[in-house]
């Protein structure tokens, strides 16, 4: 088996923001009905709990973020997905559920510094400075599908890894030094 190669080789932009792509990382898609009672053993036994609506849970390197009222991404480390898909088959056995390794086929970037808000307040139709610590949007960058959220220090990104290099540039003129807002 090949190693994993991140989308953008690890590429950064520091603007009045620092740009970062941060890549390769685990991530599950997991499709369900959320009430179903197996799915919140089924995500104890990879060490996550269930998010609320609109929100990301963190814990010990992992993640567990609401994506709609019937899908989840997972986030883990990358050599982690294949236990933990077949942890949640075992767990899900008798629930109707789609779980499946998508880590190859998305961007992950960090948005970093006091000024990270204003870099995607640019690009998106979100009222970013309203955005609590956790909180997870799945919207768009520009034209592009993403999701993200915010963490301490910034924003975590989610894009599909065949517009990496066109979310970089967005981000990065985004962050272009002098062209922050008022």
């Amino acid at each position: 088996m090949s190693d994993p190669v991140s989308a953008l080789g690890g590429q950064s932009f520091d603007g009045f923001a620092k740009v970062s792509e941060i890549g390769p990382v685990g991530m599950i898609s997991l499709r369900c009905k959320l009430a179903e009672k197996p799915l919140a053993a089924a995500l104890k036994g990879i060490g996550l709990g269930l998010p609320d609506t609109r929100r990301i849970l963190h814990k010990e390197g992992r993640s567990a973020g609401w994506m709609s009222p019937d899908e989840l991404l997972i986030i883990l480390p990358y050599a982690e997905v294949g236990d933990a898909l077949a942890s949640l088959s075992k767990s899900l056995a008798n629930v109707h559920h789609l779980a499946v390794d998508v880590s190859d086929a998305r961007a992950v970037f960090r948005i970093e510094g006091a000024k990270s808000a204003q870099v995607l307040a640019k690009l998106s139709p979100v009222d970013i400075g309203a955005m609590a610590e956790g909180e997870l949007r799945r919207t768009r960058a520009a034209q592009v599908a993403a999701a993200f959220w915010a963490q301490e220090g910034g924003f975590t990104l989610v894009c599909f890894r065949s517009v990496a290099g066109y979310v970089m540039g967005l981000l990065s003129a985004s962050a272009k030094p002098g062209s922050e807002l008022v």
